[in-house]
C-alpha cells in the first residue's frame, strides 16, 4: 500500500510500507525533485549534448514526479526530450493523480501523462510534440536497452532499504547504458557508490544537496 504523505515544501509524496520509505525526500519531494535531477541533471546535459532531443533514463519512474518537472522544462525551453523511466512495480493512475502534481505543472503536461499512462507502460509515445515517454515495466536487473542514453536519473529507493540497487554489479549496468559525456545524476552520495561509479569509468563531482541533504553527486562518462 502506498499512503499519500506532504513533504516539508508542502508537496506530497508516497511512503511504500513494502520497502517502508517514501518516494521523495520528506524535506520536500519537489524541492529535491528540482535540485538533483532539473538544476544537476538535465541543465547540464542540455549544456553538454545541444541542438539534438535529450535522451533520459529515469533508474525508478515512481510517482512520475521527475518526469513531470523535465517535461515543464522541457516545454518551457522548447527541448526535445526521450524519456524512458524503469519501473517494476508502477503506480496505478489513481496513485498518481492522488499526489496533487497537477498543481506544479501546465494542464497539458499532466494531462499528457494522465491520459496516456496505460499506452506507455507498453510502448514508447508521444505524449506532446518533442516528448516521447515509455515506461518500462521492469527490474532494473532486467532492462536491457540498444539505445545510449545522454542522462540519467538515479532515483532507486536508499541504500538502506534497497541495497540490491546500489551494488557495484548494478551500478556498472547502469553506467553501460550512458554514452561517453553522459551523466548520472543522483540525491545519494557515499565512498563505495563513487569508488563504483570510478571503476566504470565516471568522473565525480560533489555538489551541494537538496534540502536535508549536504551533499549530492553528478558523474560523467569519460573514455577509459
Amino acid at each position: 500500500m502506498n499512503i499519500i504523505t506532504p513533504t516539508a515544501d508542502g508537496s506530497n509524496t508516497l511512503y511504500n510500507d513494502t520497502i517502508g520509505e517514501h518516494y521523495h525526500s520528506k524535506h520536500g519531494a519537489l524541492q529535491e525533485s528540482k535540485h538533483v535531477f532539473i538544476d544537476a541533471g538535465l541543465k547540464q546535459a542540455v549544456l553538454s549534448f545541444p541542438e539534438k532531443p535529450i535522451s533520459i533514463l529515469e533508474i525508478g519512474f515512481g510517482t512520475g514526479l521527475n518526469f513531470l518537472m523535465t517535461s515543464a522544462y522541457a516545454k518551457e525551453q522548447q527541448l526535445a526530450i526521450h524519456y524512458t523511466g524503469i519501473e517494476a512495480y508502477p503506480l496505478t493512475k489513481e496513485e498518481l493523480i492522488s499526489t496533487q502534481y497537477s498543481q506544479y505543472v501546465p494542464s497539458v503536461i499532466w494531462e499528457g501523462l494522465i491520459s496516456n499512462y496505460d499506452t506507455v507502460l507498453t510502448a514508447p509515445f508521444n505524449v506532446q510534440a518533442n516528448q516521447q515517454l515509455r515506461i518500462d515495466h521492469t527490474t532494473l536487473q532486467d532492462f536491457s536497452s540498444s539505445t545510449l542514453f545522454d542522462l540519467v536519473y538515479f532515483d532507486a529507493f536508499s541504500v538502506q532499504h534497497q541495497p540490491e540497487m546500489w551494488s557495484d554489479e548494478i551500478i556498472g549496468h547502469v553506467c553501460s547504458f550512458l554514452k561517453t559525456g553522459g551523466l548520472f545524476v543522483t540525491y545519494a552520495i557515499t565512498g563505495k557508490l563513487k569508488r563504483a561509479l570510478k571503476s566504470f569509468g565516471m568522473k565525480i563531482e560533489k555538489l551541494p544537496g537538496a534540502p536535508g541533504k549536504r551533499e549530492m553527486l553528478r558523474a560523467t562518462k569519460v573514455d577509459l
